[in-house]
């Protein structure tokens, strides 16, 4: 919204002219978000402790965790509304991408804040019914999907990008409705089952995200795409700015969400990062670079699917002590800042491993 204001005053006062600049407008993003999160976060906490919407700790879980009981959640209100006002204030409004990420964000996050509603304040244990949430993110995730399909502008945007590979790609078509839209969906739900421990799925979404955005930036510039040899994808650039709202709202709440946590962020924080994350990789055409910066998110999904099937096909045998796959850890002795450190430090590795593609090809 201030960029149509600078670009006003910019006739006047040529200083201005910088905030035409997607760098500076996503430094002003980050920060922005950064101190939105600071302010409201104390503010937030003390609502959500009002309306008594504590945490319920597995029983079944480690013996640790229940001195994390009552501790508030739905904390991911104050990622949302941090990246909703940075992006508002310092994105291009009329840029689809933008919009198309920021809408998926929030329609994930009302379906988490619905989930999160029944299980904190009518005490329901599970929630919303898996069905009915899978129906809405399935919604949600094609309406997304299918937008930046029917949007699309160069021929790129509907082919599979194959990292690490000089002008390798795969010709998807309207299949890449159908690809979008397991990205975002299944992204999002990646994260919500990584969301177990004080700061351990915030940190690999700043990060990833932080990655993601410097991909926008990259693939939106036409000098940088072509010299990178990576697909140029005009007006996908102003992502950036979300990217960096994100990253920024994230560190934000990791202040609060450090351990020992004083919020959680719930359902309504990890389901909506999750799908932001979908479609900004979709949006750049990075599905598979997602796929390895986000290996954390990738393993701890991995984990659950295996120990259900273990459980169901083997009558009973488990692969893991308990999954998702930091409580396994747990188990075996590990303390929770271990897991949480050791999991970050991989996630720095994968992150890196995933910026790589931009060079070697």
């Amino acid at each position: 919204m201030l960029i149509y204001l600078t670009d006003y005053l910019a006739q006047f006062i040529s200083g201005f002219g910088v905030f035409n600049y997607i760098t500076m407008r996503t430094i002003m993003s980050v920060l922005t978000a950064l101190i939105i999160s600071f302010i409201i976060g104390p503010r937030v906490i003390r609502w959500l402790v009002r309306l008594k919407v504590g945490q319920s700790v597995r029983l079944d879980g480690p013996e640790s965790h229940l001195v994390k009981s009552g501790t508030p959640t739905m904390g991911g209100v104050m990622i949302l509304f941090s990246v909703s006002i940075a992006v508002l204030l310092w994105g291009n409004l009329s840029n689809h991408y933008l919009l198309i990420a920021t809408l998926t964000m929030l329609g994930f996050g009302i379906i988490g804040f619905i989930d999160d509603y029944q299980k904190v304040v009518y005490k329901d244990p599970n929630g919303m019914r898996s069905r009915t949430k899978f129906f809405w993110q399935s919604v949600i995730g094609l309406v997304a999907a299918y937008s930046l399909y029917a949007l699309a502008k160069v021929p790129a945007e509907t082919q599979l990008l194959i990292p690490y590979m000089k002008d390798t790609f795969i010709y998807l078509g309207a299949w890449t409705v159908v690809l979008a839209y397991f990205v975002i969906v299944g992204t999002s739900n990646a994260v919500n089952l990584t969301d177990g421990l004080d700061g351990l799925a915030i940190m690999p979404t700043v990060m990833v995200s932080s990655a993601l955005g410097v991909f926008a930036y990259m693939s939106g510039h036409l000098y940088f795409s072509d010299y990178l040899q990576i697909p140029y994808i005009p007006g996908v650039g102003e992502l950036a700015i979300f990217c960096a709202a994100l990253a920024g709202a994230g560190l934000g709440f990791l202040w609060f969400n450090a351990h020992p946590a004083q919020v959680f962020m719930g359902d309504v924080g990890s389901l909506a990062i999750g799908a932001a994350l979908g479609v900004v990789a979709v949006a750049v055409r990075q599905e598979l670079v997602l796929f390895i910066m986000g290996g954390i998110f990738v393993v701890e999904t991995l984990s659950v699917i295996l120990q259900v099937g273990s459980y169901r096909l083997r009558n009973g045998k488990r692969i893991f002590l308990m999954a998702p796959l930091h409580h396994h850890f747990e188990q075996k002795g590990w303390h929770e800042s271990q897991v949480i450190v050791r999991f970050w430090i991989i996630t720095i590795i994968l992150v890196l491993i995933g910026l790589a593609s931009l060079k070697i090809r």
